[in-house]
């Protein structure tokens, strides 16, 4: 024990009263290297105040005093004295090496990550209460202050301090700021109810509260004055019946009044509609007996004194909450209608309820409670349980946490917090911000400091985005290997923004060589938008494209415009010749005709047919055609959504068709393929097609979100090459494959 002495003076907070207080249960290196931290920041904290006005010795004090009735152990406690010291005040203890040598590395870390998270926590208070996003920014902020305590310590520190904050301010009669008491309620009681410390939760609540809304807390508190001796009576005779019924069972017990706090009476008048008059829980009972088996024989004691109200009755006991508060619940009603409620649970619920698992469960449970840390392995287990009970959804509801490096939470210079995968980027965190200004970033400042694009960010971390006022991303974000990009969501918009730019080059190219060929036949004052109709494009657009991919031949263009060369090819036909279907080629989308023939067109001598490219029909695929003007007969597949679109529009044109004799005749097949992007797909993809000696026109591929998308051509005889391609494009791993 440290010779240290501690005056017995109330005028001073360190006095020996409050020793005695704040190094309960620490064994003797405890209580020695908190009088260590007294004896450094007495000095330096006289006359210090916080900028609130509360003198820092006091606070400092008193926070140590709320971490010793939860337990905490005595690294702890000498961290919350050090924590508050001013920058300039540094000295007393020396700088992180000199704290190292004397406190050891444990508090040197409590104290940097407590004041890290004191900065982060002033500037997300500046941010913005955009009504359009605040509870989503509420929410971020406290994921963001769970990722910045390493260790939850740290966490418990902060809700001692802003406990004592709202005491001295009401004790002292000091206004509190309203920005700190929103902020109490959106941030720090939460973070209070999901570590399951009651009692720091409701007295944050209910002080919070009272700054927040005072005519309010005025009005419930002195409506519970009012009614108090009736209440209290009412309570006393209810804890001697239910008493003696005990006694009766033998079933030892402690029965007590529960106290209620305004915030929660106000919260359930505001949630469930209900007058002061109306609320049932004003006088409550806790009984606290030895085990389980007792709680559920309370239970049944109770309801058989007083009556039951249906659907008021909880049983959290085989059904606990999310953050391991456990008790049973129930109201029932005396013989005037009276109602009240009762709890029932044991002494370890209790000790949980009050105190919630942060006590318990960093120490080990062998030894006094705010005894050393327990061995590593099962510290950090329940340190991973802790921070899952610790991340929620917008409701409320407890949800596993993702693993603490999976997201990081960074800045914007308004303090507004951004979610971005772990490892992102500055280039990432502006893609997030607004896809514009992701293509136009150009540079980044980090915590006001220059940094390259390709810097990997950290939780806590304030980003500042430089962009051009105008200009594109670079293809090198694209390269996995540069790592100027770590969140799927912002390659998918560099992608986009690439393939809108070679669709416009398309675009562009494919008008070119339109309005040349045009211009050859001497009709440029043709519309093109309706040229695309005819030819069965929705609009010119999608014509120029496959003009420029090289997907649909000029020459339909020519046979569209010039059907002269048509009629000169049936006049050249002898005289009395018996009727023959044939197929005429014009360009790469018709069957490369080695055969006798290939369409039969009912009822129609030498019509002119071609396979339409929308569906790509191949034997034994069951066929339609559609007459269109001047290039014939389209075919297509029965079921083709272009085909149906255009039988709605125009029936009168829909005919008969069937296959010929197709012979020897190779027709080109659109193979869709979708696949999870890795190495070596379309290796994989193109050994199928050379092992079925299928010959490939053309591929078109592209990707989405680590997902590929690849369209082959390919040249079939019949329906069961088709079929064999598909089977052994299967079975390839995470391959799926259909016709197009």
């Amino acid at each position: 024990m440290s010779t240290i002495a501690f005056p017995v003076s109330d005028s001073s907070p360190f006095n020996a009263e409050w020793f005695a207080h704040a190094s309960k249960g620490l064994d003797q290196a405890g209580q020695s290297l908190l009088a260590l931290a007294v004896d450094r920041v007495r000095k330096p904290l006289q006359g210090l105040l916080a900028k609130t006005g509360e003198p820092l010795a006091e606070h400092s004090a008193a926070v140590v005093g709320i971490l010793a009735e939860l337990g905490i152990d005595a690294e702890t406690r000498a961290s919350a004295l050090i924590t508050v010291l001013p920058p300039e005040a540094d000295g007393a203890v020396g700088g992180p090496d000199a704290m190292r040598k004397e406190f050891g590395a444990e508090v040197v870390s409590l104290v940097q990550g407590t004041r890290a998270l004191l900065r982060l926590g002033n500037l997300a208070g500046q941010a913005k209460d955009d009504a359009a996003q605040g509870g989503d920014q509420k929410e971020m902020q406290r994921k963001m202050l769970l990722a910045m305590a390493a260790d939850l310590r740290i966490v418990l520190m902060r809700l001692a301090s802003r406990l004592q904050s709202l005491r001295w301010h009401a004790s002292s009669k000091t206004p509190y700021p309203p920005s700190l008491a929103r902020e109490t309620m959106e941030l720090y009681t939460p973070l209070a109810n999901r570590l399951g410390i009651w009692q720091l939760k409701w007295e944050m609540e209910d002080l919070a509260f009272r700054f927040q809304d005072p005519e309010t807390y005025r009005t419930i508190a002195g409506q519970l004055e009012e009614k108090r001796v009736e209440r209290e009576a009412f309570i006393l005779a209810a804890v001697h019946a239910l008493q003696s019924a005990l006694a009766d069972a033998h079933i030892p017990a402690e029965v007590t009044g529960r106290p209620k706090h305004i915030y929660s009476i106000w919260n359930k008048m505001r949630l469930k509609n209900l007058q002061f008059s109306q609320l049932f829980d004003l006088r409550a009972l806790r009984v606290i007996v030895e085990d389980e088996r007792a709680c559920y024989a309370v239970l049944a004691l109770a309801h058989s004194l007083w009556t039951p109200v249906s659907d008021e009755f909880d049983d959290y006991i085989s059904r606990p909450k999310p953050n391991g508060y456990r008790s049973l619940h129930t109201v029932v009603t005396d013989g005037e209608g009276r109602s009240f409620e009762i709890q029932i649970r044991t002494h370890e619920m209790h000790q949980f309820a009050e105190y919630g698992m942060a006590a318990h469960w960093l120490y080990k449970e062998s030894g006094p409670r705010g005894g050393k840390v327990a061995a590593a392995s099962g510290y950090d287990q329940k340190v991973s349980w802790m921070r899952q009970l610790l991340a929620w959804d917008k409701d409320g509801r407890g949800q596993v946490a993702p693993a603490p490096d999976e997201h990081i939470y960074v800045m914007t210079p308004q303090a507004r917090v951004i979610e971005l995968p772990a490892g992102a980027t500055p280039v990432d965190f502006a893609y997030y911000l607004h896809t514009d200004l992701g293509h136009r970033c150009r540079g980044a400042r980090v915590d006001g400091q220059m940094v390259p694009l390709l810097t990997r960010l950290a939780t806590g971390q304030t980003v500042e985005i430089i962009a051009a006022k105008s200009g594109g991303p670079s293809r090198d974000w694209l390269n996995p290997q540069l790592g100027f990009l770590a969140s799927p969501r912002s390659r998918a918009k560099v992608r986009a923004w690439f393939n809108a730019i070679e669709l416009q080059q398309r675009i562009s190219q494919g008008q070119a060589m339109v309005e040349k060929e045009l211009q050859r036949l001497g009709k440029t004052a043709i519309n093109l938008e309706h040229l695309a109709q005819q030819l069965e494009f929705a609009r010119a657009d999608d014509l120029y494209v496959a003009v420029a991919k090289e997907e649909f031949s000029l020459r339909q263009i020519d046979y569209l415009l010039s059907p002269q060369k048509g009629r000169a090819a049936d006049a050249a036909a002898p005289a009395g010749a018996a009727p023959e279907a044939r197929v005429y080629q014009s360009g790469t989308d018709n069957v490369v005709k080695t055969g006798k023939s290939g369409v039969l067109v009912v009822g129609v001598d030498s019509l002119m047919t071609q396979l339409a490219r929308c569906c790509r029909p191949a034997p034994p695929d069951l066929i339609v055609g559609f007459v269109t003007r001047g290039r014939g007969v389209s075919i297509h597949r029965h079921d083709c959504p272009s085909y149906a679109a255009l039988a709605e529009r125009q029936p009168e044109r829909l005919i008969d068709v069937d296959w010929g004799d197709t012979g020897e005749a190779l027709y080109p097949v659109d193979i869709s393929i979708h696949a999870a992007e890795r190495d070596d797909l379309l290796r994989d993809v193109s050994e199928v097609f050379a092992k079925l000696r299928l010959n490939v026109v053309s591929v078109n591929t592209h990707s989405r979100r680590s997902l590929a998308h690849m369209v082959f051509t390919i040249e079939v005889k019949n329906g069961e090459q088709i079929s064999r391609a598909l089977a052994a494009l299967n079975e390839l791993s995470g391959v799926s494959a259909g016709r197009h």
